[in-house]
């Protein structure tokens, strides 16, 4: 919704890229309005210093890697240096070096040759020196597109680690519950809570009186990485809204989040409390695309982005859990099982989708799109990948 798009941080566009090629070409047409004469014989003498400037720079960093890191890093192989140097940009920078210097080399006085090297000094003094060094947004813009930040990381081994491997289950575990107990959850969804801030407590009684413990549900064992018999559980809690009304729910943080807290907290990682709050919503918006993509993920789960704006209601994560749920309760089927039908002629027509995910062994949702179940009851399981697992412990996203 509105408010999501103002908070998480999206992709970023193509809007610098255009805006630099409409002011070259404005300033070029320019000059050549002005003197199409120095245009003509500047232009070409312009774009052999651009070009020689960077191929001179790549030869700089090259040496670097060939006298310190070569077997470390490239195991002596010339060509995995010359990749990592060099880009192709840089390499097409080259051939038009060539290319200039065959066509108008000999044509160049040798003023102008001077000022070739001038311009290449200067900008390998200024490249050395940082003045030409990428800024932060280009550093950023980097990371997130080659998924280099190190909430990608954490998104993906939360996901391969563990919800990979307990969400797929996380229907027959309530099942289990419910027969035991014969107690039914509002949701069967595990909430995934993210604070901004991510301050991660061990009890959610801490945050929120209104949010108390209810119960454990059965436990989930597999074999994981060379452990035999790994246990994973889901803590229930109980929610009162402002009514008194009470939902029970399956709650926990995402335990990442407490390693990210745990990094700005120490001056050898480099994280402090502005990067740590982007890193998280990057975060949210990793693992929202990770588990939207997921078929045994879908419909099992449901993040809860936890603004610290909000840190002065101290009952603010009760009212988003409340309206996560009180959502859930609205999203229509679009089909429904012959036993549903059945339970809905009983109530009288009326629809609860919830309920049915309790009622039985089988398992949740197959497939949906975001917020709304498309298809009947049936267990999706794969293999698990390896990746380092995690035993425990505004607006809703729910899906």
């Amino acid at each position: 919704d509105m408010g999501m798009e103002r908070v998480i941080p999206g992709r970023r566009g193509r809007c610098p890229a255009v805006c630099a090629v409409l002011v070259s070409v404005l300033a070029l047409v320019g000059v050549w309005l002005l003197d199409p004469t120095v245009f003509r014989e500047m232009g070409g003498l312009c774009a052999l210093s651009l070009s020689l400037g960077p191929a001179l720079y790549s030869l700089c960093l090259l040496m670097e890697e060939c006298l310190f890191h070569s077997h470390q890093r490239y195991g002596g192989k010339i060509q995995r240096m010359l990749q990592a140097c060099c880009s192709t940009a840089t390499l097409a920078g080259v051939l038009m070096v060539v290319a200039t210097l065959l066509v108008r080399g000999s044509a160049y006085t040798l003023g102008q040759w001077a000022t070739v090297g001038l311009t290449c000094a200067i900008y390998l003094l200024f490249k050395a020196l940082g003045v030409l060094g990428p800024s932060a947004v280009e550093i950023s813009e980097v990371c997130e597109s080659r998924n280099l930040n190190v909430a990608h990381g954490l998104a993906w081994s939360f996901y391969l680690g563990y919800l990979k491997l307990v969400l797929p289950e996380l229907q027959e575990l309530v099942s289990k519950d419910y027969n035991l107990t014969r107690d039914k959850l509002i949701s069967s969804r595990l909430h995934i809570l993210l604070p901004m801030n991510a301050v991660v407590t061990a009890r959610l009684e801490e945050e929120d009186h209104n949010v108390r413990f209810h119960r454990n549900l059965p436990e989930l064992r597999l074999d994981r990485a060379g452990v035999r018999g790994r246990v994973y559980k889901h803590s229930v809690y109980k929610i009162t809204d402002q009514n008194q009304k009470e939902y029970c729910c399956v709650v926990e943080y995402a335990t990442p989040l407490l390693t990210l807290y745990q990094m700005s907290q120490d001056d050898t990682a480099g994280l402090g409390e502005t990067e740590r709050r982007q890193q998280v919503l990057l975060f949210y918006r990793a693992l929202s695309h990770i588990l939207e993509n997921s078929l045994e993920c879908r419909n099992r789960y449901c993040l809860v982005l936890l603004d610290d704006k909000h840190a002065g209601d101290s009952h603010y994560l009760s009212k988003e859990l409340t309206r996560c749920v009180l959502q859930e309760r609205q999203e229509v089927p679009m089909e429904l099982p012959p036993r549903l039908v059945l339970a809905m002629e009983e109530e009288g027509g009326k629809a609860t989708p919830v309920q049915p995910q309790l009622a039985g062994p089988q398992g949740g949702p197959h497939s949906s799109l975001p917020s709304l179940m498309i298809s009947g009851p049936r267990t999706l399981r794969s293999e698990p990948g390896e990746n380092t697992d995690y035993p425990q412990n505004h607006h809703p996203r729910c899906t």
